[in-house]
């Protein structure tokens, strides 16, 4: 039997099992079902008064479209990338959403029919690019860097987009510095001060897997890139940045490359968890990509870190940690986090010179928990604050979804201030920290709100510090669109 056939296998009848859990998530089947259209306008559905001090455009990356010539997508991570923004004036603030055009997107579009293979889903007659890596759907983040938008996905380059319309304008190499076969993350890291942008990327080859760093300065260029060897293909999706390190936490999380390649399997049923591995924490010099200390740890997952700063000579690494991998979890949509795992921030201090653990701490929120955002001008840098999205109904089986949207703070009585969203409505999107540049006391978060019930679409302004009270601000939009990923905002010059 094909590797498309046994994959597709086991997902139908992991529905078929699914079809009689509890549901968790009523309707969230209407999310994921969206073919939602590009659009311009300027948005008049706004309850609330806006704040001034919010000027500036808010974008947010996620999949946006899970079928095409009647292939289901069966993975979150499947769908094609569609960028949204949100342009806040004086007087209005202005909502555009358009596909990311990449070569994937563009080549099926004019075929009619699926052509690629995605991460989650294999298929007959599906291909590689140049036969060894996916074709990036561009779906995961986006950010501002140098003068223009990259939208990003995993381990391949970013698409550039105009600013302002979100046209694409084609793939971004740094000026040509990079091929479009260079493993590159979706996750780059932004020196606030400096402009420069840090990234990773991964080579999995089964004999001499590695971990590719760059350095880019302020204008696109690339002035230092390194090389370090892994002991196993290991899968790592986010890092961070100190003044002075690079931090990874990498888990056992295995990629048979050989498997994708040659076996015609998705790259989902070709991760395996092995434990017994354990976990580490690789540090680099930020300055020339030199290895500085392997730390061991106990076998668990990360999937993004929080932030990381050093406190005179340790390192405090923060992250979000669960008991094992969480992928497959958005398997398949729409029954997805079934049995999703406990996830807490979790905060570890290190000490580089004995390459050790000193301390380990974590919050009391025991939910799966994920995309965790800080100030950004706070990067690097000691902090207090972060806000995450949460799942409310953690440790019961059945299907569900991000309703919980959380203000955390490190301290001694792990304060938590926690807003649950309406039934049969979800969260998504990174909650976007927006500081008045004139008030420490004033701060408002951003994220998004699907209405299954009604498919309806929301963008959703909070209290930063209140966010209990429920949003202060709703942007309620004319046609719904599915909830993504990352985000980041851009003040007004």
């Amino acid at each position: 039997m094909a590797a498309a056939d046994q994959s597709a296998l086991a997902i139908e009848g992991k529905v078929q099992r699914d079809s009689d859990i509890s549901d968790f998530a009523p309707e969230l089947s209407e999310m994921f079902a969206l073919r939602p259209t590009e659009r311009a306008y300027v948005i008049a559905g706004v309850r609330g008064t806006i704040p001034p001090y919010i000027r500036g455009s808010y974008y947010i990356n996620g999949p946006a479209l899970f079928d095409r010539g009647g292939l289901r997508y069966s993975h979150w991570l499947d769908g094609d990338g569609m960028v949204s923004s949100l342009r806040f004036t004086n007087d209005s603030v202005r909502f555009i959403n358009r596909f990311v055009r990449t070569t994937k997107f563009k080549a099926e579009q004019e075929a009619c029919r699926p052509l690629y293979r995605t991460f989650g889903t294999a298929f007959a007659g599906d291909v590689l690019r140049r036969g060894v890596a996916l074709e990036s759907p561009a779906n995961v983040s986006i950010y501002p860097y140098a003068g223009t938008m990259l939208a990003f996905g995993e381990q391949a380059l970013p698409w550039q987009l105009d600013p302002e319309t979100l046209e694409t304008l084609g793939e971004f190499d740094f000026q040509g510095s990079l091929t479009e076969i260079s493993p590159f993350g979706a996750h780059p890291k932004f020196d606030p001060f400096s402009g420069e942008m840090f990234n990773f990327g991964i080579s999995f080859a089964s004999r001499t897997p590695k971990l590719s760093l760059y350095l880019f300065d302020s204008a696109g260029h690339l002035r230092c890139r390194s090389n370090a060897p892994l002991d196993y293909p290991c899968a790592a999706h986010d890092f961070s940045v100190t003044a002075n390190y690079l931090v990874f936490y990498i888990s056992p999380y295995l990629l048979d490359v050989g498997s994708v390649v040659r076996g015609g399997y998705s790259v989902m049923d070709s991760l395996k968890w092995r434990p017994e591995l354990g976990s580490r924490l690789l540090v680099f010099s930020r300055k020339t990509g030199e290895l500085v200390a392997t730390i061991p740890l106990s076998a668990a997952y990360c999937l993004h870190h929080i932030n990381s700063f050093e406190d005179r000579d340790t390192v405090v690494v923060d992250t979000i940690e669960f008991a094992r991998p969480i992928y497959d979890q958005y398997r398949p949509v729409p029954y997805v986090f079934t049995d999703v795992p406990v996830g807490s921030p979790v905060r570890l201090t290190v000490d580089l010179h004995k390459a050790c653990v000193i301390s380990r701490s974590s919050l009391d929120y025991r939910l799966a928990t994920d995309f965790p955002a800080i100030d950004p001008r706070l990067s690097a840098k000691p902090y207090s604050e972060f806000w995450m999205l949460g799942i409310s109904h953690t440790g019961t089986y059945g299907r569900k979804f991000f309703d919980q949207l959380i203000h955390a703070q490190w301290c001694e009585n792990n304060q938590m201030d926690v807003f649950g969203a309406p039934p049969g409505c979800y969260l998504g999107g990174e909650p976007i920290l927006i500081r008045d540049p004139n008030s420490s006391e004033n701060a408002a978060v951003i994220c998004q709100l699907f209405d299954a019930q009604n498919r309806r679409s929301a963008f959703l302004l909070f209290d930063a510090f209140h966010v209990s009270a429920g949003p202060m601000v709703t942007l309620e939009l004319e046609e719904p669109i599915p909830l993504a990923f990352h985000a980041c905002f851009q003040p007004q010059s």
